[in-house]
């Protein structure tokens, strides 16, 4: 007992010699990467509704705040800044509406930058700097679009597209690995993303990318003539089933199990999942779209409602064009025109773990004043106007008939 004791006393100062060193190694991660004399763009490609963090690779010891900044081409005279000059600048996600403007749609963690629910309009350059414009790091971002998206279901005995080779480029699709299985213990899916890349040696040498010549159909490397080429191949999603194990928990101490199955038994119902859960009420007729926490684009994503599972194969955006409940390819659900048949708990797998429960409720919706910037205001302001110039010009186009008319006859009477 008395050699224990000074083991032990020790074992916690090694444990503490090694989170202190942990913690120096964290801060002196920019110490340990250069930046580069000349600024280069390293390329980055994903697809639309994804959510991307580019992070901020090296910066000067002295910085201590860096200020991120948007241009859509190199020679673009317009510069979006991203980020107050703080760089504490913070987004709710769940606030976030699809085609909302990209300053509405990002967040600054660890001067990394965070943009929800990318969009096609969103492709560009990022780069991270100083308020007086000295720039450290760049990001060449491709966003493609997933409108005309090829999906193959592996089950069913479909196959991806061929790759395209001509005598100046060649167009091909790179794939991301498989992703787990989306769900342990029942049925699963497996998800597998391919982009659209090209293969040229007319990119321009400024922009990196991970091999020689080859770069994402979308990148600014790759000239205005051959992006106009690149856009007959459109990016693939691959689907298949899978069936995992679920994971065994470890249990808990003797005690502890005791007080925890007095408690379920006090205050849990015995059929709902052990999960946090999130409750939410919603208008009648208005749009849902729900996320999962902490997903990000290449995890294994699944939605339940109650007990029905909600398969790719039946709930993916694209596949039936009159679906209200869908999926998108971001990992998000969409509940369109919401109505009181979809109330109920919606739960969230992520990487073949159920993490999170969405308990919806739906109600009426309040009278409120409509703003300038609401969509269905905007929506109403293009329609009326519309309309009103498709009947100015069917009234001109009358009277300019009727004066021709008029001009022609009168020779014949005199």
């Amino acid at each position: 007992m008395e050699t224990g004791l000074p083991r032990a006393v020790l074992l916690l100062c090694m444990v503490d010699v090694l989170h202190s060193f942990a913690i120096e190694e964290k801060e002196d991660v920019f110490k340990r990467m250069v930046c580069p004399a000349f600024l280069m763009f390293d390329n980055a490609a994903y697809l639309a509704d994804m959510t991307f963090e580019l992070p901020c690779n090296c910066k000067p010891e002295e910085v201590s705040n860096v200020v991120w900044y948007f241009q859509k081409t190199m020679r673009s005279k317009e510069t979006t800044v991203l980020t107050d000059f703080a760089g504490n600048m913070v987004v709710d996600s769940g606030h976030i509406h699809v085609g909302s403007n990209v300053l509405k749609r990002f967040s600054i963690r660890m001067f990394s930058l965070i943009v929800f629910r990318a969009q096609v309009t969103d492709s560009g350059l990022y780069l991270c700097g100083t308020k007086k414009g000295d720039f450290f790091y760049g990001y060449d971002v491709d966003v493609q679009p997933t409108k005309h998206i090829t999906v193959a279901f592996v089950d069913r005995g479909e196959h991806v597209q061929d790759d395209y080779t001509g005598k100046v480029f060649s167009l091909f699709t790179t794939f991301w690995d498989w992703t787990k299985c989306d769900r342990c213990g029942v049925r699963g899916e497996q998800r597998r993303i391919g982009l659209c890349y090209m293969r040229s040696a007319k990119l321009h040498p400024r922009y990196r990318t991970a091999l020689p010549n080859v770069t994402s159909c979308g990148s600014r490397a790759v000239s205005t003539w051959l992006q106009r080429r690149g856009r007959r191949w459109k990016p693939e999603v691959a689907i298949r089933s899978c069936l995992a194990p679920c994971v065994k928990e470890q249990d808990p101490q003797e005690g502890v199990q005791a007080i925890s199955n007095i408690i379920y038994k006090l205050g849990q119902k015995p059929w709902l999942p052990h999960v946090p859960t999130q409750f939410h009420k919603h208008p009648v007729g208005r749009d849902l779209i729900i996320a999962c926490p902490g997903a990000r684009p290449e995890h294994a994503v699944a939605w339940d409602k109650d007990s029905v599972r909600l398969y790719r194969s039946n709930f993916l955006v694209g596949i039936n064009q009159s679906m209200r409940v869908f999926i998108d390819h971001g990992n998000h659900l969409h509940i369109q025109r919401v109505q009181f048949s979809d109330k109920g708990t919606y739960f969230c797998w992520r990487e073949g773990q159920l993490v999170a429960g969405f308990r919806l409720s739906v109600g009426h919706q309040r009278q409120r004043r409509r703003t300038l910037d609401d969509p269905e205001t905007i929506y109403a302001v293009k329609a009326i106007s519309t309309s009103y110039v498709l009947i100015s010009i069917i009234f001109v186009g009358i009277h300019v008939c009727r004066c021709c008319r008029q001009v022609f006859r009168c020779p014949g009477k005199t």
